[in-house]
């Protein structure tokens, strides 16, 4: 558990052992998510990231995809199919 103080201006220091266990950096946007009488805050990339797993969750399996060699041949699949106009190595 830790505490902050609000200032005048609404603002708050992050304590250090909460912006390393939510990987929190200068410049790092926060978000704050309202669940019932509780405010969760959390990194705003971390969850972004998550909302993208989950969205794209059985993609690889309806794809065939087990590996990096597999993510590799379906990348120079669909660069083939728009005409090699990018280049695989």
């Amino acid at each position: 558990m830790e505490l902050a103080k609000v200032t005048s201006k609404g603002q708050i220091t992050i304590p250090i052992a909460i912006r390393n266990a939510l990987g929190i950096r200068e410049g790092d946007k926060i978000l704050f998510m309202e669940e019932g009488d509780k405010v969760i805050l959390t990194n705003a990339s971390t969850n972004a990231l998550q909302k993208a797993q989950e969205a794209f969750r059985g993609a690889a399996e309806e794809l065939g995809v087990k590996n990096e060699q597999d993510v590799i041949k379906l990348v120079k699949e669909i660069r083939a199919e728009r005409g090699g106009q990018y280049k695989c190595e």
